[in-house]
Formats: structure tokens, C-alpha cells, sequence
């Protein structure tokens, strides 16, 4: 959805993160996502679908138009809709900057991690208010990596996530966008912005949690950058590797891992400007 690159690659494995962390933070995502029969929604940047399964199975008599800059990524999400048995999505390459669509052609719009691998958010965000109708709604869902923490603590740790953070920001992201949407929705125009902090908490009381979050999501998606941090001269090699390892401790028996995504809904108020 964007020109700059993606930091976590486009790799097989990335595809299974992605779907691990969909099915995982499902419920706490997307419990509260529900849209009326004949909504007609575009949900920009569908990447491989793994949000875009929950949101059509969710929302059986809304219509969503699923758009990405991947032509790849957008047969992944084809297969994955089609895989499902849902009928309610329409695919369509597009880039979120420059929406092949009218005016108020939409009466909602989500975004889902999207934001923060691009290097003009309020640009993207102004296009998107563009083909929302007045009155419609706008949702956006975003991480914040200096959000973490966890048990046992470590340095290490901290030092491979901050090799995340810094990576993304080199290729003009921003990995700590989730605090920032208040913000950005206020100075895009929209009204009625509320943001909620959902926290993902996990100790081994919470197995499927662990599993799915610590291990499966959060801990797979610093090790993906590993050559990416050590070519950029971020780390050295035995500092990444003992941060690894104490971020796989924070899943042991004894380990405790907590991390907040925020939620943003706000409305398109007015005309169509």
C-alpha cells in the first residue's frame, strides 16, 4: 500500500505471522467491527487478507472492497477469501494516495497496520476521507512497539526491538504510530474521534496467548529484520542473538509479556471536502 519497503518482507513465513496475529488478536480487534447490511466498505491496504477473512465472516451482508499496491499479496488475499467460502469481497490493485474511486463512494473505511509503513500518513488519511461519505466512518488500527514490556526484563531484548523501531524509521515508517492516530484523524478533519488501547497480556495462565502473541507474532516479527539490522550495523550478531533468546524467555514458564494496539474510530462530518 505504500512504495516504501515493507520492513518484514514478503517472505512465506511473513504470510504465516500475519495469519497468526490476525486469528489471535481477533476477538480483541474485532469484536466491536460490525457494519450494516449493504455498508459498502474499502478496506485499504488488505495486504494478504488476513484481516480482510475476519471482517467479510464478520460482516456477511456488508460489501468490502479489499485494495493493496501488491499484486502478490492480493492473490494471497483472493485465495484466502475464496478458501473461506466468502463472497462479499471485492480485490482491486490500487495505491491508497491515489484511490481509483469517486467522491463519498464509501460508507465506511478500514485501515489495519497500514499506517505505519507510510511515510505520509495524513496524505493517505486525507485520500481516504475523500471517498468516505459524510457520515461515514473511518476505523484505524495500529501498533506501538514502545508500548512493550515484559518479563523477565532485558536489555538485549530492548536492543533488538529498537532495532525494529529504527529500521522502520529509515525507510520512513513509524513502528509507534498507535499514539499518534488521535492526532493524525484530528488534523486529517475527521469528528467524533475516539481511540481505545487494546492490550494484549500474556503468562502462561494464557497459553493460546503466548503461543499466538509472544512467540507467533511479536518475537517472529523482530527476528524477520535480523539481516536487515546486522547489514545497517544496528547490533552484532551476539547481542542480537542474546536478545532473541530473552525475548523467547518472556514465553517461559515464568515469562510475561504485555503490548497495546489502539483503535480509532472517527467520522467524516460536513461535505464531501
Amino acid at each position: 500500500m505504500t512504495s516504501l519497503p515493507y520492513v518484514h518482507g514478503y517472505s512465506p513465513r511473513e504470510s504465516v505471522r500475519l495469519g497468526d496475529q490476525a486469528q489471535t488478536l481477533a476477538d480483541l480487534l474485532h469484536q466491536d467491527e460490525r457494519y450494516p447490511a449493504g455498508a459498502r466498505v474499502l478496506e485499504a491496504g488488505c495486504g494478504t487478507g488476513a484481516q480482510t477473512v475476519i471482517l467479510a465472516r464478520n460482516n456477511p451482508a456488508a460489501h468490502f472492497v479489499s485494495v493493496d499496491v501488491s499484486r502478490d499479496s492480493l492473490e494471497h488475499a483472493r485465495t484466502a477469501v475464496e478458501r473461506e467460502g466468502l463472497t462479499n469481497v471485492r480485490f482491486e490493485e490500487a495505491d491508497v494516495f491515489r484511490l481509483p474511486f469517486p467522491d463519498a463512494a464509501f460508507d465506511a473505511v478500514f485501515v489495519c497496520f497500514v499506517l505505519e509503513h507510510l511515510a505520509e500518513p495524513l496524505r493517505a488519511l486525507a485520500e481516504l476521507k475523500r471517498i468516505l461519505r459524510p457520515g461515514g466512518t473511518i476505523t484505524a488500527i495500529e501498533g506501538d512497539h514502545g508500548s512493550a514490556y515484559f518479563h523477565p526484563n532485558s536489555e538485549f531484548a530492548r536492543r533488538a526491538i529498537q532495532c525494529l523501531v529504527n529500521l522502520q524509521k529509515r525507510d520512513g515508517g513509524d513502528s509507534l504510530i498507535g499514539r499518534r492516530l488521535y492526532p493524525l484523524l484530528d488534523r486529517a478533519g475527521f469528528s467524533e474521534i475516539k481511540v481505545s488501547p487494546r492490550v494484549v497480556y500474556a503468562d502462561p495462565s494464557r497459553p493460546e496467548m503466548v503461543d499466538g502473541f509472544t512467540q507467533n507474532t511479536f518475537t517472529a516479527m523482530v527476528e524477520g529484520v535480523e539481516e536487515k539490522a546486522l547489514r545497517a550495523g544496528m547490533t552484532d550478531p551476539n547481542s542480537w542473538r542474546q536478545g532473541i533468546a530473552d525475548l523467547h524467555q518472556t514465553a517461559g514458564p515464568e515469562g510475561v509479556f504485555n503490548y497495546t494496539f489502539f483503535k480509532a474510530r472517527a467520522v467524516k462530518l460536513g461535505t464531501n471536502k
